[in-house]
């Protein structure tokens, strides 16, 4: 058996962070939210006021209030920026709708790969967000790249919100989701588009746990190969 990486690729609420936090606790293997990272500097550019003409300010903010990861008694996963917990400051609408905007920006896209590449070089790893399969960890071992329809997207964005309290209208989600699959998609820098050699597996209709035993069927021929 081998310790591998495996990226998760895919547009807004498609299933990636979900799936990827099952799969990391069923194999033993570390999850990274690359989203949350890049939510963690949209919460600081907006809390300080900055523009993307500011990114050199972006970036000390960084490095002011490192990025980290804990989980509490649960097992669920805490973010931190320095001391201070923002699990949920950062997944409130406004940083939803900039974070397309922070994340194009190429220095701190550089900054944060740098950072991922960096944790996941011991293997053992599962990351997504929009571009792991193609810059991240272009060498993964396994790279899947998740699709759905957008309304089924926006009902899933529209549970996880109104569990978590957060105001949100249906048809306002819908037409933000089309808004970034066409941010995330056309961007300059790393725009969202499947591998050549990821799996595209389309999710409309289909549980967690079967997108689970999906993924998992496909690490497992590899770990076993190993």
């Amino acid at each position: 058996m081998k310790d591998i990486r495996i990226a998760i690729d895919g547009p807004a609420s498609s299933g990636k962070s979900t799936v990827a936090k099952i799969i990391a606790k069923d194999l033993g293997y570390t999850y990274l939210d690359t989203g949350a990272m890049y939510r963690c500097a949209t919460y600081l550019a907006l809390k300080n006021k900055l523009t993307e003409e500011n990114v050199s300010l972006i970036l000390e903010e960084l490095a002011k209030h490192p990025i980290s990861f804990s989980r509490d008694t649960s097992g669920n996963q805490l973010v931190y920026l320095g001391d201070t917990d923002v699990t949920l400051a950062i997944r409130q609408n406004d940083i939803t709708n900039n974070v397309s905007w922070v994340s194009a920006l190429p220095e701190i896209r550089e900054e944060l790969v740098a950072q991922q590449r960096r944790i996941a070089e011991g293997g053992a790893i599962i990351m997504d967000g929009r571009d792991i399969g193609t810059v991240v960890l272009p060498d993964a071992e396994l790279k899947i790249f998740l699709v759905a329809s957008v309304d089924e997207r926006a009902e899933r964005r529209f549970k996880e919100n109104k569990e978590k309290g957060i105001p949100t209208d249906l048809e306002t989600l819908k037409e933000e989701i089309a808004a970034r699959d066409y941010k995330d998609s056309h961007r300059k820098v790393s725009p969202l588009k499947a591998a050549e050699d990821a799996i595209t597996f389309d999710t409309t209709g289909i549980s967690i746990e079967g997108v689970v035993t999906f993924i998992e069927e496909k690490a497992n021929k590899i770990i076993d190969k190993g």
